[in-house]
């Protein structure tokens, strides 16, 4: 049994992959796929945490505290509880996590939202990379390393598995441009998509 989404979706497989695990016998295979669903708990280009504020009107909304793991309400909020990073490395069902390192929704709308940027300093390069100053890039590069710094655990173990390309890309497995072409990323010289 495969539990899988993307962006949002790919948020709700991680949050429940051990609740969807917990529903089969153990004599069934059950795997998790998260494609674009590791949002980082990030501070935006104004010094801010956009996506926290935003993740805490969701908990409060939502009433999520009573639905977020246990483990992890034991030593943090039930916001923190939201993020990923918190999380993956006590989920006990296999768990693949597809993700691009300069993930495009979370540059657009965490890390260079326009509430951070009122004066459009980051306009041209949060919407075109190639319009990206050097201050900005390596504004950039320190998110992408943050993101593999958080995974880097979480990926020694053999029932996991981690795949991060540093694509300005969001939502991979369901996108041609991204999965299905003949440049799309490969390991080995081996594409994902059958017939290659």
């Amino acid at each position: 049994a495969l539990l899988s989404g993307c962006s949002a979706g790919g948020l709700a497989v991680i949050l429940r992959c051990d609740d969807f695990g917990n529903m089969f016998t153990l004599s069934t295979k059950v795997k998790c796929l998260s494609d674009a669903g590791f949002f980082l708990d990030a501070i935006d280009v104004s010094g801010g945490r956009s996506l926290r504020r935003l993740y805490a009107g969701v908990v409060k909304l939502h009433n999520l505290e009573t639905k977020l793991p246990r483990y992890c309400l034991n030593r943090l909020n039930p916001t923190s509880c939201f993020f990923p990073q918190n999380l993956i490395n006590q989920i006990k069902t296999p768990l693949f996590i597809l993700n691009a390192a300069y993930d495009s929704w979370q540059i657009q709308e965490s890390l260079a939202p326009k509430s951070a940027d009122p004066s459009g300093r980051w306009n041209d390069c949060r919407l075109n990379y190639a319009k990206c100053n050097a201050s900005q890039i390596q504004f950039l590069q320190g998110f992408r390393t943050r993101m593999v710094n958080l995974v880097k655990s979480f990926a020694n173990t053999s029932k996991n598995g981690v795949f991060l390309n540093s694509c300005f890309a969001h939502c991979q497995t369901e996108r041609y441009d991204t999965w299905y072409s003949k440049n799309s990323p490969a390991v080995k010289n081996k594409l994902w998509f059958f017939g290659s």
